[in-house]
């Protein structure tokens, strides 16, 4: 009996800490993504993002050989992002083909300069990490 008390006693002081909240004080900063250019009046901007380079990944990919004069097939992960003046910086590539790495840096630096993500109003970097199957 006297250790269900004593447990009582506790829940009660925990959950007399937990009720604490501090009014009148608020503080919201949202997020905004980075706007590729030609979306900037579109509805949907993340949808347009994705749209546009889905768009420039199929008019930009150069597919390489092998000495067999196959096609090199694989996948790179590219960790990427986009700076506060809007210009896209590689972080890595994650793959198993060096000539696959190096088409998909290739690639994501050539994306043209769009306007950068914002906090609170301010530019901010946004990262992204993006697949790419050859």
């Amino acid at each position: 009996m006297k250790k269900l008390l004593i447990i009582v006693v506790m829940l009660i002081g925990f959950t007399g800490f937990a009720q604490d909240e501090v009014k009148g004080n608020k503080v919201s900063s949202k997020e905004v993504a980075p706007v590729w250019k030609g979306c900037e009046d579109s509805s949907d901007k993340k949808a347009c993002f994705n749209k546009m380079l889905m768009q420039h990944i199929k008019e930009n990919i150069k597919y390489s050989k092998n000495s067999e004069g196959e096609w090199i097939r694989g996948k790179a992960t590219v960790s990427m992002k986009v700076n506060e003046e809007g210009k896209v910086v590689v972080n890595s590539v994650d793959g198993k083909s060096p000539v696959l790495n190096k088409e998909a840096k290739r690639l994501m630096e050539s994306i043209p300069e769009m306007t950068p993500g914002k906090l609170a109003g301010k530019p901010r970097a946004i990262k992204y990490t993006i697949p790419i199957n050859f």
